[in-house]
């Protein structure tokens, strides 16, 4: 089944339901809107006073929705004047809204569903219910949704269902929800401690000692990939005065996501902004000195923290915060240097999702309704970006995005799937011809001319937070050796045996191995679970023979063994994996 027809046939199953919960709660029932989504459809109700909907009554519903299916009843459309929409719906407080909220020479569309159920829709819906009879559909929850999104307005219920062509595609999502609940970040990242939460500080989350250290261990790996290609890192004030963001643009185009300190009144010159971006700080340390055509391309990097405003109900673990290290890089480039830089940026990309397993494809998004500065320059920005993309992918091997760039320029982005096959916008590239303007940069030109550079806005995590909640779920937790907090669990199986087991976690430290050891008299089995919990790769167990022979028993995580492996084979096999940046874990003493 095609999306068109598909989306058709969820949009009339939520007229079906809207009109089986009329017939169980009553014609006083008022009733919303019902759009489809991407697995299902939901509609929104006002119930008579008194009632509700819970999970004891989702059966009662579903059930009324066959019995309605089974009455293979016509589906009517019909156009109306503005006045019959009005008198049709003259009991239906939020159809009313709607309607008169349209102009008074709208031609309005109306669809019967047999003839005691009508419903203001655009359509287009089935011909008869009885196409719908095949269709797979189960309510899923049923929550408060005020109208309009208002918290001033009324409090609905609004009640969602799954609905899909047939049993076996319904049941393969289902599975598919309940894997999705299984890698939840949220429930992974605190059954790891590796992050947490605090409502004195919303969407800005605190690291914990072992998830901090896998985002530095992300964060070297990182650093060492922008070395090997020609990038410094920098670091600017997060903290800055208006100035900076109206000469940048952000104070016109993005200031209702900034936190701002106000000064005495708005013309304060000392009213102050905490950045949402790095660009304008990388601009500053572009401009402490002249600059020639000789020191470009100059790529800065930065991991500087940054602050974005959003709603509260947006926030969502680590995927939507108001706190996070962008992964960022500002390069300056001449005009005839964009090409082979863009080219390099995507080997950048290639290094670092390789070794997570992670592939990508690029997409083009092109000048927004709200853009900056002249049209030509933005086509011509556009024109060199699609020239790149042809020429790295092929002509229709990238999507095209339109309306989607940043406000000072179009931007390449790239975008991966993860193991439940949802795709996430990752990498960005961003040309800018604008902020070079505004900030009058220069250089000196081997014609003895000044011209302006280019500047190209780069980020490949996207930023650190939102990368490591979507790794965290790619690998539900079970994340690559270099990338593990701890990488190697040491249980001495008695206190007698705690010299040996010291000297193997100061040998494999020396080698650069993260390494937790537990030398508590518990039993043997309460230790290895210990690590078994927190996902360690390798949990070594060292007895009597281990210390005698100068071997490590390993525990390798997914409960497969080896044993007698000498010492100085096991750190070979960790250094390996660290440098090579290796996917799977070693499994074999061959």
């Amino acid at each position: 089944m095609d999306e068109k027809v598909l989306s058709c046939y969820r949009h009339s199953l939520a007229h079906v339901m809207a009109k089986a919960v009329i017939e169980l709660y009553g014609p006083e029932t008022q009733y919303a809107i019902g759009p489809q989504i991407d697995d299902g459809f939901y509609y929104d109700f006002l119930l008579p006073e008194g009632k509700t909907v819970t999970e004891a009554d989702f059966k009662t519903i579903e059930d009324k929705m066959r019995e309605i299916l089974k009455r293979k009843e016509a589906w009517t459309r019909k156009e109306v004047s503005k006045a019959e929409a009005l008198d049709i719906f003259k009991d239906q407080k939020f159809k009313t809204e709607l309607i008169e909220d349209l102009p008074d020479d709208e031609v309005i569309t109306v669809y019967y569903t047999g003839d005691d159920y009508v419903d203001l829709c655009r359509g287009p819906h089935v011909d008869n219910s009885q196409e719908l009879l095949s269709a797979a559909f189960e309510i899923r929850s049923a929550s408060g949704a005020y109208w309009r999104g208002d918290e001033n307005r009324d409090n609905l219920t609004r009640i969602y269902a799954y609905a899909f062509p047939d049993k076996k595609a319904l049941k393969a999502h289902k599975a598919l929800i309940r894997e999705a609940k299984e890698r939840d970040h949220k429930k992974i990242g605190a059954q790891l401690d590796l992050f947490m939460f605090d409502e004195t500080a919303p969407g800005m989350p605190y690291w914990l000692p072992r998830g901090w250290k896998l985002f530095n261990a992300l964060l070297d790996f990182w650093r060492s990939v922008h070395e090997a290609h020609g990038y410094q890192e920098i670091s600017g004030p997060v903290l800055s005065k208006k100035k900076l963001w109206e000469t940048s643009g952000h104070w016109d185009h993005y200031m209702d996501g900034m936190f701002v300190i106000p000064g005495k009144d708005e013309e304060d010159p000392n009213t102050y902004a905490l950045k949402p971006m790095n660009c304008p700080n990388t601009i500053k340390v572009y401009q402490t000195k002249k600059r020639s055509y000789k020191d470009l391309p100059l790529r800065y990097a930065q991991v500087d923290t940054i602050h974005r405003k959003e709603k509260s109900g947006e926030l969502n673990g680590l995927f939507r915060v108001q706190m996070f290290r962008q992964d960022d890089a500002h390069i300056f480039v001449t005009e005839d240097q964009i090409a082979d830089e863009i080219f390099d940026i995507m080997d950048v990309a290639s290094e670092i999702y390789t070794p997570l397993g992670l592939t990508y494809k690029a997409e083009l998004s092109t000048r927004p309704d709200d853009y900056m500065g002249d049209i030509e320059v933005w086509n011509k920005a556009e024109a060199d970006l699609k020239a790149i993309l042809v020429k790295k992918y092929g002509e229709g091997n990238f999507e095209i995005n339109e309306g989607d760039g940043a406000f000072y320029g179009p931007k390449i982005d790239l975008k991966m799937r993860d193991a439940l096959g949802r795709e996430w916008q990752m990498g960005t590239i961003q040309l800018d011809f604008q902020l070079p303007l505004n900030f009058g940069m220069k250089y000196a030109a081997g014609d003895d001319t000044e011209k302006r550079p280019v500047l190209i806005h780069r980020a490949i995590l996207g930023s650190f937070e939102r990368f490591i909640g979507i790794i965290t779920e790619n690998f539900k937790g079970d994340f690559p050796f270099w990338l593990c907090p701890y990488q190697v669990g040491i249980v001495p199986i008695r206190e007698s045996h705690n010299a040996y087991a010291k000297h193997v976690a100061d040998v494999l430290k020396r080698a650069g191995v993260r390494v937790e050891a537990d030398y508590t008299d518990d039993n043997m089995k309460t230790k290895i679970k210990h690590f078994k919990q927190y996902k360690d790769p390798y949990i070594l167990v060292l007895g009597d023979k281990e210390a005698a022979d100068g071997t490590v028993s390993i525990n390798i995580r997914g409960n497969k063994q080896l044993n007698d492996i000498p010492l100085d084979y096991f750190v070979a096999m960790c250094q390996k994996m660290i440098a090579e940046h290796s996917l799977e874990l070693i499994e074999t003493a061959d």
